[in-house]
């Protein structure tokens, strides 16, 4: 602006001045000049009244209008917001899988224990009952020592050995892991398919956070100080799912009529709670105390009769055991500890007990699943009824004829039908 007051003081200058007393150069000097500094002031092309402008967050049009630029910035906010829950979901996501993969080697690892803790038991004790055996047949002297010695230790270390092992109970802690790895593999494909077809929000990625957590509770990784009692006082259902479950549905608006639900499809979802908790559920729970009190049975029995065994042995040859009683204990009792450490870990009694009590906490969780749906006030806000159906359907392995008519026929009094036809 100076530059062109300037130009104009010094035009106007000029102009008040004679022609004839200013040089004809310096008047074409000043001439261009100020056409060289008006060629600044270029406007643009069309009338100003059509140009947008915007001030104070407002676009203004060529009424006069003034348009709120609010909506674009909460789309922009909404944008930023959904990508950052795509972000931690596929963080959580990343978690899960390395979590499946670990749960998955270790339940290799663990089973592996289990055979090869076995083999070396029986084999360390066959070995100490036939060195017993000799033991009475020798002389006596340094190769009756030497028999008897032998047998004892073996006897002792296979007595060791087994307390450890049935305080732990490999094959359980393998059936652990190897429910941990299945259920941590579905999480991963439940997130997934929220991020690929719904619209991912923050409560989805809370979701995620509690079910990681109560996996990792349910089954933990370490064995000292977290590991699961293997033979707890009272039998309970496993439970692998947050107990407050949040609220996964998408609210739907009040124009769905229903959303596919009827009060007879509600009705047969409360009699089909009925039939798992009186049927299949309570089932496996006394099952699993029918297995519990086996595996109870037979951990106390395997080094017990180890430990009888060593003593006879150890007796071999001693007065008053020149008999035959100390020989039948080195030997009889190193016979039936083989059969029961056999048939307790050959056997997976362990594996056995935590499968019925994972299958229980499974109907637990399909009551909860239900009920939790049912007792959502609004409709609309419940997942489609007719979808729910077929959901509950295929977890039971009955077809939709069969899942009506299980809840239609169904005496509690009269029939013994079970809810599912998977277990």
């Amino acid at each position: 602006m100076t530059t062109i007051q300037s130009s104009s003081l010094l035009f106007s200058s000029f102009s008040s001045s004679s022609a004839s007393d200013i040089p004809r150069d310096i008047r074409a000097a000043a001439s261009k000049s100020r056409a060289s500094h008006l060629s600044v002031l270029k406007l643009p092309s069309g009338n100003l009244v059509h140009e947008p402008s915007r001030k104070n967050g407002f676009q203004t049009i060529n009424s006069g209008e003034m348009k709120p630029l609010i909506r674009t910035n909460m789309r922009n906010d909404e944008a930023n917001c959904n990508s950052k829950v795509v972000e931690e979901l596929y963080a959580i996501m990343e978690a899960v899988a390395d979590r499946s993969e670990m749960h998955k080697n270790i339940g290799v690892q663990r089973d592996n224990w289990n055979r090869l803790l076995l083999n070396s038991v029986n084999g360390m004790t066959f070995t100490a009952a036939t060195m017993a055996g000799l033991a009475s047949l020798s002389g006596g002297g340094a190769t009756l020592l030497a028999l008897k010695l032998s047998s004892t230790l073996l006897y002792t270390a296979a007595t060791g050995i087994l307390m450890v092992m049935n305080k732990i109970q490999p094959s359980q802690l393998a059936e652990e892991q190897r429910n941990a790895a299945r259920l941590f593999k579905n999480l991963h494909q439940q997130i997934k398919t929220v991020v690929a077809v719904g619209s991912p929000s923050l409560n989805d990625v809370n979701a995620a956070m509690d079910k990681v957590l109560a996996l990792d509770k349910a089954y933990p990784l370490p064995l000292l100080g977290t590991m699961l009692e293997k033979f707890p006082k009272t039998v309970e259902p496993a439970v692998w799912w947050p107990r407050e479950v949040r609220s996964e549905h998408e609210k739907v608006g009040g124009g769905v009529e229903r959303n596919g639900w009827s009060e007879k499809l509600e009705e047969e979802m409360r009699e089909v709670v009925g039939v798992l908790k009186r049927k299949d559920a309570a089932e496996y729970v006394r099952l699993s105390k029918l297995v519990l009190k086996v595996n109870k049975i037979l951990a106390i029995c395997g080094p017990l009769f180890t430990g009888i065994a060593a003593m006879g042995s150890a007796m071999v040859g001693s007065s008053p055991w020149n008999g035959s009683w100390a020989v039948v204990l080195g030997v009889v009792f190193g016979a039936l500890a083989t059969v029961v450490n056999t048939l307790e870990h050959g056997g997976q009694v362990g594996m056995v007990f935590e499968m019925y009590r994972s299958t229980a906490g499974y109907f637990q969780l399909m009551e909860e699943t239900i009920e939790s749906t049912l007792k959502e006030k609004e409709v609309g806000e419940r997942e489609n009824g007719e979808l729910f159906e077929v959901k509950v359907a295929l977890q039971l392995g009955r077809s939709l004829p069969g899942l009506q008519n299980l809840a239609t026929t169904h005496s509690p009094s009269s029939s013994t039908e079970f809810a599912s036809k998977l277990f």
